[in-house]
């Protein structure tokens, strides 16, 4: 199987239909063989229903798995990734911010043989943005990066760590994503650490991206578990 797309989702109801037709139209069109994994993360609206019901819509093979719980991002991604088939695995936001034909560069990078991980960049030459993030988000992201690279030691030539839109070789994806301890919005950060721990390049590939304020994202709710979460991946990679 060529690619695995992996698409998270909390309370997603609403959108989940179209991640799916979008995913499944962009295989088509590529000649791709792959498969949609939806990672319903403990939703308490019809995130579910809705992506069941698509099942018999698609072309391509979809698989949704349902979490009990809502435990954060990062083991949704996880729990994806790790029953993927693909030889490459893409993870996407719910929401359509990226379009999946974004991938195309990032595909290429990683079957030229140079590189194992290829992540979308929002912030590099060559992206385009189509609907700014609003100021307060704008804020805390540079907040966030100053702290990444200079507390974490993230390589500084990486733009844009947090954008949810990130291609894997398979097998590198399972290996580092089994190791994966973060379960909320900063295991990227850890991904991006092991990576560089087992000696993996990580290469950016620019994207035409628009905002999607209407996020699962609650700054006020989830700044104690982000700052929770930014002390351990200290603790495990730097102290």
């Amino acid at each position: 199987m060529d690619l695995s797309i992996v698409i998270p989702a909390y309370n997603e109801g609403k959108k989940i239909s179209g991640d799916i037709f979008a995913a499944d139209k962009f295989l088509k069109e590529n000649n791709f063989e792959g498969e949609i994994i939806i990672v319903d993360d403990g939703s308490i609206d019809d995130t579910y229903d809705v992506s069941i019901n698509c099942e018999n819509k698609t072309f391509f093979n979809l698989n949704v798995i349902r979490l009990n719980k809502n435990q954060g991002k990062g083991n949704a991604v996880k729990e994806g990734i790790l029953n993927s088939k693909g030889k490459l695995v893409l993870y996407a936001d719910a929401g359509e911010t990226v379009g999946f034909e974004n991938s195309l560069l990032g595909i290429k990078l990683i079957n030229d043989g140079k590189f194992k991980i290829a992540n979308g960049s929002r912030k590099m030459k060559g992206s385009k943005i189509i609907k700014e993030q609003d100021f307060d988000r704008k804020l805390i992201s540079k907040i966030f990066g100053f702290a990444a690279k200079y507390l974490l030691k993230i390589p500084k030539d990486l733009t844009d760590t947090q954008c949810g839109f990130k291609l894997y070789d398979g097998k590198v994806a399972k290996q580092l994503f089994s190791k994966l301890e973060t379960t909320g919005f900063l295991f990227e950060l850890e991904i991006i650490l092991l990576a560089i721990k087992e000696g993996y390049n990580i290469v950016e590939f620019p994207l035409i991206w628009k905002c999607d304020r209407d996020s699962r994202i609650s700054v006020s709710k989830s700044s104690k578990k982000v700052i929770d979460e930014f002390i351990f991946l200290y603790k495990k990679f730097i102290s």
